[in-house]
């Protein structure tokens, strides 16, 4: 729509009324004031108004008092009435700044381009996306990784640069605090173990031999397996939260420009401390599962505790106990640098927060279940 350049100068003024459409000699005039509170009238009526038909029309609005943004749109909704008809419509009168606020709203008229159609991605193209996104996820935990062994060689270089003091509050909050519900589990899933295993042992008279099957499915493969698990839940989660948080508070930024390094303050100390306090945390769950095995024996196969210590000694080998012990600086090592990693790559919000701990979570959780089974093929390739 061309708004015309022929401005009424000098144009009467009316006494503001509500707004009025006179139709005389193929001029089309606009009167009164068109605003939102007297427009109404006029917009009920122009839905069934008939225009004149003729090869040229002038809409006037020399004798328009007032507009206001709404008067503009009904402007422009009679404007376009007007071109339906199929003459040519020229508009004149109006001044300069009902001229500037019609062009506003035309340049702002959105409702005339269609809507457009959202494009949902084929199968294929979201395959893709995952694995592009995957693939670049990894790559940015490998570059992590290796940020992460540079600052540690760097302290291993200067030992006084670790600071002792956070690693002990880690080790504790990590460790010592995750006491009750790591052995409730442990002590629980040796009793299940005992009681699943006493139904066939009771049918062949080989009751002395939940020992065997107590001790080597804790120490081996439940009593580390369990314990990162519920590390990851408890602290790894923590970990990302805290440092995601730190990012969105701009504290992280903070840190880098005072020259502290945010790798050395907070992820060397959780590591360290995580798998310092991992192994102990086995150790506990392993007696814990061993003891939960003892009273179900006791109660289901009348194995004396006496019995089943003495049986546990021939049972298991020290190698038993190792490699349980074995895997879990492993695990503590993959539970911590997820955690770290996850929480740097929060971006902005609260929101992010959350998804990345909870990202964080299940990496976790995958990862140390994946470590656990590629243990379990080299320890059966080497005989251990």
């Amino acid at each position: 729509m061309q708004i015309g350049d022929q401005l009424a100068s000098g144009s009467p003024r009316v006494p503001d009324a509500d707004a009025d459409v006179e139709v005389e000699d193929g001029v089309v005039r606009c009167v009164g004031a068109w605003t939102v509170g007297r427009i109404a009238p006029l917009e009920r009526r122009l839905e069934r108004e008939s225009w004149p038909r003729a090869a040229e029309l002038a809409l006037d609005g020399s004798t328009v008092s007032a507009m206001d943004t709404a008067g503009a749109w009904l402007v422009l909704r009679l404007y376009r009435a007007l071109e339906r008809e199929g003459g040519q419509v020229s508009l004149h009168g109006l001044r300069p700044e009902h001229v500037a606020l019609l062009e506003m709203v035309t340049a702002t008229n959105v409702g005339t381009a269609p809507a457009s159609r959202a494009v949902v991605p084929s199968l294929l193209e979201r395959i893709g996306a995952l694995a592009w996104d995957s693939a670049r996820q990894m790559l940015q935990m490998l570059s992590f990784i290796g940020e992460v062994a540079r600052a540690a060689l760097q302290s291993a270089l200067r030992p006084g640069r670790i600071r002792g003091r956070t690693v002990l509050y880690n080790v504790r909050t990590a460790g010592f605090d995750a006491l009750p519900i790591t052995g409730l589990l442990c002590f629980l899933m040796g009793v299940v173990i005992a009681y699943q295993g006493a139904t066939q042992f009771r049918r062949y008279g080989a009751n002395i031999f939940v020992v065997d099957l107590v001790g080597l499915a804790m120490l081996r493969e439940l009593s580390p397996l369990l314990t990162a698990i519920i590390v990851a839940g408890r602290s790894g989660s923590a970990y990302a939260a805290q440092i995601g948080t730190m990012k969105v508070t701009e504290e992280i930024d903070a840190l880098r420009t005072v020259g502290i390094a945010p790798i050395e303050l907070l992820v060397l100390p959780k590591i360290l401390a995580l798998m310092i306090a991992l192994p102990l945390l086995t150790v506990y769950a392993d007696m814990l599962g061993v003891a939960g095995g003892m009273v179900m024996a006791k109660s289901e196969l009348d194995v004396n505790y006496p019995d089943f210590i003495d049986r546990l000694q021939y049972a298991l080998r020290i190698s038993d106990f190792a490699v349980g012990i074995g895997k879990a600086p492993i695990f503590a090592a993959i539970i911590a640098v997820v955690g770290c990693f996850q929480g740097f790559q929060v971006t902005g919000d609260a929101e992010s927060v959350g998804r990345k701990t909870t990202i964080s979570v299940v990496q976790s959780i995958f990862l140390v279940i994946v470590a656990d089974s590629l243990f379990s093929v080299v320890f059966n390739f080497l005989g251990i």
